[in-house]
């Protein structure tokens, strides 16, 4: 796969739910971390893939109402 198909793949409804579900646990493992060791680093990742999982389903919605209509978010 080239880079070309994977960012085709990535604007599909599929590819977003994955990424968004990818990002989600990734935010529940660095959560768990961060409570646990109380690591700012593990807070600043948490943050960070928890916004990214909620751009990414912004986009997934935008893509249900909108079809194959491009959708910036």
């Amino acid at each position: 796969m080239n880079t070309q198909n994977i960012k085709k793949w990535h604007h599909t409804k599929v590819g977003l739910l994955i990424v968004a579900v990818v990002e989600l646990a990734l935010a529940y493992l660095f959560g768990s971390l961060s409570i646990d060791r109380g690591n700012l680093w593990w807070y600043l990742f948490t943050l960070a893939f928890l916004v990214g999982a909620i751009q990414h389903i912004i986009r997934l919605i935008g893509k249900f109402f909108n079809g194959n209509k491009s959708t910036k978010a």
